[in-house]
């Protein structure tokens, strides 16, 4: 439920579970970790996506309520994408919710298809969130709008999020992926220590 695909230094990772709305089990999640720690030895870039009109709707209801909701696989995962020295992307094909967030967050760059909605739900549900999350979140839209979006569970569409800087850029439904293919154009030609190198540069 993972696909992997490898050219020429970008490696592309599909969750591939539309039929669920692209949930995430723990074993999903563990394979996406390990394939985040193996970039760091090949790929000057990963891009992140999913399957069908979804990105992801976050944990696989019957094993959150088992206890995935608050396992530390997801703080694993989220910690992996962040500390890939390769150019991450998420290229969001539709909605973030949930747990999912925590990838998407990690990545350095996010470009999502018009109509999206951003929401992740853990007020309502009486969990906290991923520990680097809020942190992540907060960096990119300020702690009021990162508030927002924890703690009165706003659903944010993807006009808001571009405007809040939750997200870097929209494009249209078909060309999400091609844009991000489009955004690794220069860092896929250059060695994985030299793109690796000036990551680095940038706090």
């Amino acid at each position: 439920m993972i696909d992997l695909q490898k050219e020429d230094g970008v490696w592309t990772v599909t969750i591939n579970r539309p039929d669920k709305a692209n949930s995430l089990t723990k074993a999903m999640l563990e394979e996406l970790a390990q394939i985040a720690q193996e970039a760091a030895g090949d790929a000057r870039v990963m891009i992140l996506t999913g399957a069908g009109k979804v990105f992801s709707a976050g944990a696989d209801l019957d094993e959150a309520k088992a206890g995935l909701a608050t396992d530390d696989v997801w703080e694993r995962l989220s910690g992996a994408v962040a500390a890939a020295p390769c150019l991450t992307i998420a290229a969001l094909n539709g909605t973030l919710a949930g747990g999912a967030f925590g990838m998407a967050l990690a990545c350095d760059l996010r470009v999502s298809v018009p109509g999206a909605k951003f929401f992740y739900p853990v007020m309502k549900l009486g969990y906290l969130p991923q520990p680097s999350d809020p942190a992540r979140l907060s960096a990119l839209v300020g702690p009021a709008k990162a508030k927002m979006i924890l703690m009165a569970g706003q659903k944010i569409l993807t006009d808001e999020a571009l405007a809040w800087g939750l997200i870097d850029r929209v494009v249209d439904t078909d060309d999400v992926l091609a844009t991000a293919f489009e955004l690794a154009d220069h860092a896929r030609s250059q060695s994985a220590e030299h793109v690796a190198a000036m990551k680095r540069m940038i706090p």
